[in-house]
């Protein structure tokens, strides 16, 4: 990238022309082929959830998390009437098309439209979920909210550092990574040192023709199996 210099001869950052803070998100259902992710609604989401999340052998899915896991639904509904309810984080249920129930949950967070920067976090995926179409496409609608719909220049995923299927989740979805912020946070009476990736608006275009390659129909052969896989198409996306 070139290097810009000021009137006094210092390194300064590219020109932004015509810059325009970005929108708040709304709440409204993003919808794909074989998911709707929607505002969180207790009412209608907490028992789909709770049951999804029960199929789990045990709690490891909850282990990076800063809460949970839930051991009725009593609890999860008191977790959910105080944590899901506002603005930021705003939380989303991720809903299979094929049976109406939500099987997952993600939020948009540190959501600054003045500097167009939100992050992505807050990600539970049931069993049900892990490894699915789903679990791509709602990551997907996500994000083509982001950029295409609402004008953000930078999306941010974060996470334990100690993850790596969170950071190995982040790269196959065309996230880039920044660092890892050291001794950053204290959760569930451990140390969080923690890991930054990020999306640009000006990597979306590429990013975004490498999702619907990938979640095309024709990417999947009469077994199910994926013929391109789409930690290739991001990585190339990116090189382009």
């Amino acid at each position: 990238m070139t290097q810009h210099h000021n009137e006094f001869g210092q390194p300064v950052g590219f020109p932004v022309s015509n810059f325009r803070p970005a929108e708040l998100p709304p709440r409204t259902p993003m919808s794909g082929r074989v998911c709707r992710v929607e505002p969180i609604d207790p009412d209608r989401h907490a028992a789909d959830l709770f049951a999804a999340n029960r199929a789990a052998p045990d709690g490891r899915y909850w282990t990076y998390l800063p809460y949970g896991p839930f051991e009725t639904l009593e609890d999860y509904r008191v977790w959910m009437d105080k944590a899901c309810l506002g603005d930021d984080p705003l939380f989303h249920a991720i809903i299979d098309q094929a049976t109406g129930k939500a099987v997952g949950v993600a939020s948009y967070l540190r959501i600054d439209p003045k500097v167009a920067s939100i992050e992505v976090g807050h990600i539970n995926y049931a069993p049900p979920m892990q490894r699915s179409l789903i679990a791509t496409e709602c990551m997907y609608l996500m994000m083509a909210r982001v950029f295409d719909e609402l004008g953000y220049r930078r999306y941010e995923w974060k996470c334990n550092a100690a993850n790596e299927a969170s950071k190995r989740a982040a790269v196959r979805l065309g996230f880039t990574y920044e660092g890892t912020f050291r001794q950053m946070s204290v959760v569930k009476g451990r140390n969080r040192d923690t890991a930054w990736f990020s999306i640009l608006d000006r990597e979306w275009p590429a990013v975004k023709q490498a999702f619907q390659a990938w979640l095309s129909p024709d990417n999947f052969a009469a077994d199910g199996n994926q013929k391109q896989r789409l930690s290739d198409l991001t990585a190339a996306a990116l090189r382009a």
